[in-house]
């Protein structure tokens, strides 16, 4: 079987599962490509309205799989394989993490690529690379540091120690916390909300966003008018004042 699972669950909805049980779904380099191979297809995917992306029941991923990393060399670092990161960051399409059990080192770094994360009350984030001689590779001391600021994620990043879901929702880094046995119902209940809106807005929003985060806010003001204005040419622009006014459900086809 696959280690990593596409499912559908929904119309629009597609679910992304780690499948590494045995080893708690850590991130070896086959796991990374075929994660990117995913999210490429499901980017591009116009019957694809929301992605979740999950390690199961127990366990979201406990990080990088040190048996293929410990006797890497620099060059062997040089080939670009961060690049597999990229299909997640940069996925047109909502996505929510729903993170039972550990997300600690690249499993936490991973569902930081999400755009939404539910968690579990069991659940715990961290970035523990430091305790094995390293440091985050994948956006810990980025992401994180945007998310929580920097002196939550200095603590995370030189202690390598992790939090549990309830502190990491007051410090800003999920959106929500649940019941363990609820967290994919949860995440699915919210997918389903967003493929029913209309997707070239959802698109736009995720878009100026994640890219005004990083701009001055004048920039960023400027993207957002322009996503505003260019939505007035969508069919479903009409359509959703159109139903407001005549009081009824708006049927949005993604147009």
């Amino acid at each position: 079987m696959s280690d990593v699972l596409l499912e559908r669950p929904a119309d629009a909805v597609a679910v992304v599962r780690l499948n590494r049980p045995e080893v708690r779904n850590a991130l070896n380099l086959a796991v990374r490509q075929q994660l990117a191979d995913h999210f490429t297809t499901l980017g591009s995917d116009d019957a694809t309205r929301c992605i979740i992306l999950t390690g199961g029941e127990k366990v979201f991923a406990a990080g990088a799989d040190l048996r293929d990393m410990v006797d890497r060399t620099p060059v062997d670092l040089l080939r670009r394989t961060e690049k597999l990161w990229e299909p997640v960051a940069s996925c047109p399409k909502p996505v929510i993490a729903a993170v039972n059990g550990y997300a600690l080192g690249g499993g936490c770094e991973l569902a930081m690529h999400a755009d939404i994360i539910v968690a579990g009350e069991g659940a715990s984030f961290g970035q523990p690379e430091i305790r094995v001689g390293i440091m985050p590779g994948a956006g810990g001391t980025q992401r994180l540091t945007r998310a929580v600021g920097k002196f939550r994620a200095m603590r995370m990043l030189l202690t390598g120690e992790p939090v549990p879901a309830r502190d990491a929702l007051a410090m800003g880094l999920i959106s929500e916390v649940v019941a363990d046995a609820d967290v994919f119902d949860t995440a699915l209940r919210i997918a389903k909300t967003i493929a029913a809106l209309p997707a070239l807005a959802v698109m736009q929003i995720k878009e100026a966003v994640l890219a005004g985060q990083d701009s001055s806010l004048d920039a960023a003001m400027a993207l957002e008018r322009k996503s505003f204005q260019l939505l007035f040419a969508t069919s479903d622009q009409k359509e959703g004042m159109r139903a407001f006014l005549e009081k009824r459900k708006p049927d949005f086809q993604g147009r």
